[in-house]
């Protein structure tokens, strides 16, 4: 994991320990997020795309931590719809040009601050939404300009690990990555 700049001020690990443990929502960008931005398209229209499992399993496990998570993409899938149905995504929003507009809802409906809302992006159309979210994140390839915009920036690659190694990022954050692991281990924590 890295700590990137922001708007060229650096952030410190704790500053992105904060901002993760504070969330209560987290919404991401699909292509490039969610998978490593690859869409295959066949003669009627998008075929398929690629999600990782240890993705989707780190997802749950904020899920699990009360984490409310949403989807905010400006294409629309119904690959999407239907993995997002898959991991209870709360929200799943499509075709959306505003993301930052889309975020912000998103908060006023659940009634939470800036703080408490995170973003996970990847490139220039995510900048609005991540710049208006208390927490940032984008995965190793992301492009440089939202690297450096991003509290948080994954070691791995999207669709590739990288939202698994945020989820343990935010629970190490809050103090439940034990809790939760203790939990898979059929124990309590420590």
């Amino acid at each position: 994991m890295i700590e990137a700049a922001r708007s060229g001020n650096p952030r410190s690990p704790s500053d992105a320990r904060a901002r993760a443990a504070a969330i209560r929502l987290l919404a991401l960008d699909v292509d490039g997020t969610l998978t490593d931005g690859r869409i295959n398209i066949g003669p009627e229209g998008e075929a398929m795309k690629s999600f990782s499992v240890r993705d989707g399993f780190g997802l749950t496990l904020l899920r699990e931590a009360g984490i409310r998570l949403a989807v905010i993409t400006a294409r629309r899938s119904a690959i999407v719809e239907h993995r997002a149905r898959e991991l209870e995504f709360d929200h799943v929003l499509q075709g959306v040009g505003d993301k930052a507009s889309a975020l912000a809802a998103l908060r006023d409906e659940h009634r939470l601050a800036p703080a408490e809302a995170g973003f996970v992006g990847d490139d220039w159309p995510d900048l609005p939404a991540m710049l208006s979210a208390g927490f940032a994140a984008a995965p190793a390839d992301a492009a440089p300009e939202v690297r450096d915009r991003a509290h948080w920036v994954s070691s791995a690659p999207a669709g590739h690990g990288a939202i698994r190694e945020l989820a343990e990022f935010v629970l190490r954050a809050r103090g439940e990555f034990e809790t939760a692991l203790a939990r898979r281990l059929g124990r309590t924590a420590p």
